[in-house]
């Protein structure tokens, strides 16, 4: 079991390690997951240190944020044996972040403990909602995407290449990924909080294009 202590020794390791983050995965974003990884965590009784611990580190070894995952997730493994965590706890935390992105469902869907799921599922309610229109412009910007050209129609059947490596646009972002998301959801309270979550995103989209032809109604 993962103590108290180590978790706090996590989260202080996790929040330092991507302070610096200019792409919508700093601090402020593992602390909303944890947020969220609690609640559900305790709706589904679910390990809450464990899946605490995951939601922490779920960042800190992801290959578009690191220059070298490889060397990240080594790092990692010597830091948490370090902290003394349980070797099926180490296992059980990297099965977690070594599984639960959304470019890794590219793969097909991804067998994830339940404490899985439920960081899974923080993490990409994160990604949704009020919140997640503005990590999708923030993040568009980061990587100097265009914000929206109605002639660059989104990408049906994007792959992982694409889906890492081309560059799209901030409002195709929406269809090519995050309208998505509310389908993915694994747990009953996620799923009710992503249905509320993808709506604010529809309206959005909605009112932005209609302000983009001069459109709008008021």
């Amino acid at each position: 079991m993962i103590s108290n202590e180590q978790l706090a020794t996590i989260k202080t390791f996790a929040l330092a390690r991507l302070a610096n983050d200019h792409s919508g995965h700093g601090s402020d974003h593992l602390q909303r997951v944890n947020r969220l990884a609690n609640r559900l965590a305790t709706a589904e009784g679910a390990d809450l240190n464990l899946t605490l611990a995951a939601a922490w580190l779920h960042d800190v070894i992801d290959d578009k944020l690191v220059t070298d995952a490889s060397a990240a997730h080594q790092e990692l493994a010597q830091r948490l044996t370090t902290w003394r965590v349980p070797e099926a706890d180490q296992a059980a935390i990297f099965d977690i972040i070594d599984h639960m992105s959304f470019s890794k469902s590219f793969n097909g869907p991804q067998n994830l403990s339940l404490e899985g799921q439920i960081v899974q599922d923080a993490d990409r309610l994160d990604a949704i909602g009020a919140i997640g229109i503005a990590r999708a412009l923030y993040y568009s910007g980061h990587v100097g995407e265009t914000i929206y050209d109605p002639a660059i129609a989104p990408r049906e059947h994007l792959t992982k290449a694409q889906y890492r490596q081309q560059p799209g646009t901030a409002i195709n972002h929406f269809y090519e990924k995050l309208f998505k998301l509310e389908g993915l959801m694994n747990t009953a309270a996620a799923k009710q909080l992503a249905a509320h979550r993808t709506a604010v995103m529809r309206e959005f989209v909605a009112q932005f294009k209609a302000e983009w032809q001069a459109d709008d109604q008021y």
